[in-house]
């Protein structure tokens, strides 16, 4: 392994960021309103939802994204600004504005995010009223305050560090995610803030981070639902002092790999604390003929309501996995694939072969349900392509839990 995990890690362990939380009475109780910044400038990139009814700071982020040098990040939570209108984007842009005033930045400089309920206008006054306080709340210790006032109906902290060496200097990346439901990114609501202090090329950063959503963000999913607010952001200050990496980098492994599990670390940890949820489903897909059709099996069977309730009720009916597979869009040939299922503890056993099911024990299978870690392995035999992705079960209290939102 070629990074380490800083123990209680989080997203500003990275030198030269600061993060801040306060209450502004937009959620009833918990803090609301989040401020993430650079001291000094960055090469920014970020993946925002493939929704058509993007919110009003999506549109708004991926403007400033274009320019690449993002030194503040306004996050609110409890009121999405989707479907909000003129007056949404209106909102956004003076929260915006607002921000940069006071910090004395340009307005393409500040980003935004928001998550929370959908269709309904921003308190604004309250907004306002808590900007120059979340600015003076922001210090280099922040970061846990700010991944807990990012949440909504999560109901733990998301947040991951780890350190590298890139030209014999050590490179912090961190990072912070909000998510619990509504969870199928393409980039669910899912949010992540990753920053790090290594010198990075805007080129690369682009590359690098449409790379890593692509195999971490958008391999999870909890309810099938893709936000109108998805967003990953990602800002590199260059305060660790390496050469900019670039793709010609003779450390840009090492730097992906570690920026890789920063970000798989808060992926999976959205999934484990999805609404309601009692286990994790792993899902690894191998021998396909193409990338392609192996994510799009993971992601059938992560995505299968009765799939996720078979897991929850601890029924190893393994029919409903073969079913997912089928209308997946993945080309394969039923006589071709393999099916296993295992749990945490490395014990596995293999339902079917060659199409066919084997003689297997039920009573092990329904003892492999009872982890809290499912995972599901599928072979093709087409190819040498595989994916992994990460879901949840589907228990009464997701039910329970989006039933009574708003209240």
């Amino acid at each position: 392994m070629t990074y380490e995990v800083i123990p209680n890690g989080h997203v500003t362990s990275p030198r030269g960021f600061l993060a801040g939380s306060v209450h502004t009475g937009v959620k009833k109780e918990k803090d609301d309103l989040v401020l993430l910044i650079s001291e000094t400038a960055t090469t920014s990139a970020a993946m925002f939802t493939q929704n058509l009814a993007a919110a009003a700071p999506v549109h708004i982020s991926r403007e400033v994204f274009d320019e690449g040098d993002v030194r503040a990040v306004l996050v609110n939570s409890g009121n999405a600004n989707a479907c909000t209108g003129s007056r949404g984007e209106a909102d956004a842009l003076e929260l915006q504005q607002i921000t940069a005033e006071m910090m004395k930045m340009k307005p393409q400089q500040v980003a935004l995010a928001s998550t929370g309920v959908i269709g309904v206008p921003l308190p604004m006054d309250k907004i306002r009223a808590g900007i120059p306080t979340v600015i003076k709340a922001c210090h280099a210790q922040g970061g846990p305050q700010a991944a807990q006032g990012i949440m909504t109906t999560d109901t733990i902290r998301k947040e991951m560090a780890v350190t590298t060496v890139i030209d014999g200097k050590t490179v912090t990346i961190g990072g912070m995610a909000k998510g619990s439901g509504m969870i199928n990114p393409n980039m669910a609501t899912m949010l992540g803030f990753i920053t790090t202090d290594a010198a990075v090329e805007l080129s690369y950063l682009k590359e690098a981070v449409a790379a890593v959503v692509e195999d971490t963000y958008n391999m999870i999913t909890v309810d099938g639902d893709t936000s109108t607010n998805d967003t990953v952001m990602v800002l590199a200050n260059g305060q660790a002092g390496n050469k900019p990496l670039n793709d010609q980098h003779p450390d840009k492994k090492k730097f992906m790999d570690a920026l890789y599990a920063v970000n798989e670390a808060l992926a999976i940890s959205i999934v484990k604390d999805g609404e309601g949820a009692t286990k994790l489903m792993e899902v690894i897909t191998e021998g396909f003929a193409t990338k392609t059709d192996a994510r799009l099996a993971a992601k059938a069977v992560l995505n299968s309501n009765l799939v996720k309730t078979a897991i929850f009720g601890e029924d190893g009916n393994w029919g409903r996995i073969v079913c997912s597979l089928g209308y997946s869009g993945a080309a394969f040939q039923l006589n071709d694939v393999a099916l296993t299922l295992a749990n945490s503890r490395g014990e596995s056993v293999q339902v079917l072969s060659a199409g066919l099911p084997l003689n297997y024990s039920e009573e092990k299978v329904a003892e492999l349900l009872k982890d809290k870690k499912v995972m599901i392995r599928l072979t093709a035999a087409s190819g040498e392509a595989s994916a992994r992705g990460w879901g949840c079960d589907l228990s009464y209290d997701y039910v329970k839990i989006n039933g009574s939102y708003r209240s």
